[in-house]
């Protein structure tokens, strides 16, 4: 089982399970997502979060102020901002570059080569995923195109028995979009706009 930590009453997630994060912009549905990952992070689990919103450098200085021991933890970051702005980017041990948002099929290569590393090469067995931001794969490509790639993209965390955890912009879609997307996930949970959480999690109530 894996641990999601007091800012979600300590509730648990069996591995595969798949969350969507929902709530208003500037409720704190990233850092939220980011208190999950170092949880795990700081107990020794591998963590990767593949961000369409914000560069490497900026995700990793957001995360790494939530861990106990920055150096000891293994992080890899699937970052699909920095070359799309124009800027170069290589290929690290803990960074992974796409050309763009639009990238699904690199996005899914790098992120797949992150868990064989963490999983294989690692053999880091317990892994968390953070996906931020669904909203951006939206403002970019149609909705049956995110669909197939989530799908995907979920399918992979299932089969390596990881958690995901997926970030979405509530205000920013419809209700048909929001209702399509929801149906990929096991675990939902809500943030409203005085940052209250409603969750309906996997195997409660």
């Amino acid at each position: 089982m894996y641990e999601l930590g007091p800012e979600f009453d300590n509730r648990t997630l069996e591995p595969g399970t798949n969350l969507l994060i929902s709530g208003p912009a500037l409720s704190g549905k990233r850092r939220l997502a980011f208190e999950a990952l170092a949880h795990g992070g700081n107990n020794g689990d591998g963590c990767v979060i593949v961000t369409t919103r914000d560069s490497a450098d900026r995700v990793r200085t957001d995360f790494e102020s939530l861990l106990t021991d920055p150096e000891q933890t293994q992080l890899g970051i699937v970052d699909c901002v920095t070359k799309h702005q124009g800027r170069s980017g290589t290929d690290s041990e803990t960074v992974k570059y796409t050309s763009s948002p639009v990238d699904m099929t690199g996005i899914g290569i790098k992120f797949s080569e992150f868990i064989e590393e963490f999983y294989t090469g690692r053999d880091i067995k317990r892994n968390r995923v953070v996906v931020d931001s669904l909203s951006t794969l939206l403002m970019y490509s149609d909705l049956q195109t995110v669909f197939r790639f989530l799908h995907v993209l979920t399918s992979r965390i299932e089969d390596a028995d990881a958690i995901g955890i997926h970030v979405l912009e509530s205000t920013a879609h419809d209700a048909e979009t929001l209702n399509t997307l929801k149906q990929l996930f096991d675990g939902i949970v809500t943030i409203e706009e005085d940052r209250s959480l409603s969750m309906q999690l996997p195997g409660t109530a």
